[in-house]
Order: C-alpha cells, then structure tokens, then sequence
C-alpha cells in the first residue's frame, strides 16, 4: 500500500498550497448505519472513538474530496450537494452566490457566503465499536487554517506511514469533546487524534478482504437532491415530499412557502409530509 502515502501525501500538499443522488443499494434504515459520526450523546462531556480508516484497491487517496453546500432549512443545518463543483453540471445556490458577489455591496457579500459551496472530505472506515455494521463513511470539512480532522491524521501518515496498510496499518483514536457556540448550542469537537500500535486490519483474513472489497460508495450513503430541489431552495421555499406522487413538490405545489431557513405546514390528508430524508444527515459538525 505504499502507493496510498504517496497519493494522500500529494492530495493534501494540493489542497494545502492552494489559497482561498444517493444510490439505491441500501435501505435508508441500513444506510444510517453506514455513517460514521463523532456525535457524542446528551450529557456526555468527552469520549473516545477508535476507527481504521480502510485502503483502496488500487492504492490511490482514501480521502475523497466532495463539494457542498451549508444551508439552514427549516432552522436545521444541511447539507446539500454541489452539482457544480463536483460534476460540471448547473448548480442553482452557487448562481446565487455568484450574483450576490457581483453587486459589490458589502450585504450582498455577508449574505453570499450562506450560498457558497464548501469542500468535505469523504473516508472510508471501520468503527471498532460497531464492526459488525461494516465499512462506514465519515464526512469532515475542510479547514483553510489547516486545524482540521485532516491536518490532524497527516502527521500521523508522515511519521508512521501508511495507517491503511491491511497488515501492519494502525487504528486511530478520536479523542472528542463537547463545546458550545456564543448562542449555547452544544457540538462536539475532535480534540485530537491518536494512533494505535500496528495490527491488522482484522485477524480474519475473509473478514478483511469483505471489508475492503466492500462495494458501497459514498454515493450510496449520502443523498444527493435533484437540482430542482436546490432551485427551490435557491428561490426561499422549502421543499415537501409527497407520498403518493413520490415525488419533491415546490412553490404553488406545497401548502405554503417560507423564507429561506423558515418552515413549511404538512398535510397528512394530501400526502405531503417533511423531507423523509431531512434527518438523515447526522454529521455534527456545525457550519462555521
């Protein structure tokens, strides 16, 4: 795997030096299984995860670079996307953004950055707590002061080498703790990152090749809106999920709209309730 340093080790110098639809393999219930999350429980002031982050078949960076956007709907953060940055395609909240850049109004520019793709990094990884969900995927920002989750586990890569290595890779310690912003809203925080000492991946050799030839993708896991949810969005109403056309429904189509990061009324007797998957997005990191 010595190939995979090398691929990591560039992918972060790159991104280091530079300035400034979900799939339908898994059920939804199995795939929140599939989310790694550093989310510690009401009441629980710090604690520890142990993880391995697992290797690609073909030695290249397991840290995938994925674009999106910060929005508050419905008063809870999600996270939504980026059609533009990451496929090439149309992408209706970085339209906004770049018209309200271009006014050169200094308003126009505070309220542009609520509309502003963001870079996340994707890894694949086991949680030693929950081996027996399987590979999981954990979603972390990007940090431009190089204080992030990233720029905590390069140091590690650099003096230890390859952490994925299937026989003598190392399981790496989160070592979490809660914090709170101005407004008093708790969140957790990755204090640190620890490595453990060299082991395989598991002890059974079948057991690791199923996890490491595991076919599921963050594509799969995460779920990607069609871009006329994003316009809708884009344009200050909140989408609702109809039942019996199953299907998104927008504007005239819903029983009322909202302002951006405001609500919207369901009616049970039309079929049109929340979002199935507004709760879905279980990362705990916050925006800022």
């Amino acid at each position: 795997m010595a190939n995979a340093l090398d691929a990591v080790l560039a992918q972060y110098e790159k991104n280091t030096n530079t300035t400034g639809g979900g799939g339908n393999k898994i059920s939804q219930e199995d795939r929140l299984k599939r989310y790694f999350t550093t989310y510690l429980p009401k009441g629980t002031k710090s604690g520890q995860k142990v993880i391995r982050i697992l290797p690609t078949p073909d030695g290249s960076s397991p840290f995938k670079e994925v674009w999106y956007h910060e929005v508050q709907i419905d008063g809870k953060w999600t996270k939504l996307f980026d059609p533009g940055k990451n496929d090439g395609e149309r992408s209706p909240l970085t339209e906004v953004h770049e018209e309200l850049m271009s006014t050169g109004k200094d308003s126009d520019k505070e309220l542009a950055r609520q509309y502003r793709p963001r870079k996340f990094y994707i890894v694949k990884v086991i949680d030693r707590d929950n081996e027996d969900h399987g590979p999981k995927f954990w979603r972390f920002k990007d940090n431009y002061k190089q204080e992030g989750i990233l720029d905590k586990i390069i140091p590690i890569w650099k003096q230890k080498g390859d952490v994925t290595d299937t026989n003598e890779g190392r399981d790496l310690i989160v070592d979490l703790s809660k914090s709170k912003t101005p407004s008093g809203i708790e969140y957790t925080v990755v204090k640190t990152i620890m490595y453990d000492d060299p082991t395989p991946i598991h002890t059974d050799k079948s057991q690791m090749t199923e996890w490491i030839e595991d076919e599921l993708t963050w594509q799969d896991v995460y779920a990607q809106k069609p871009v006329e949810y994003l316009e809708a969005i884009s344009r200050g109403e909140t989408p609702v999920w109809d039942t019996e056309l199953k299907k998104y429904v927008y504007g005239n189509d819903t029983q009322e709209q909202t302002s951006f990061g405001g609500s919207v009324s369901s009616d049970t007797n039309t079929g049109k309730v929340e979002d199935p998957q507004s709760k879905m997005d279980v990362d705990e990191d916050l925006p800022f």
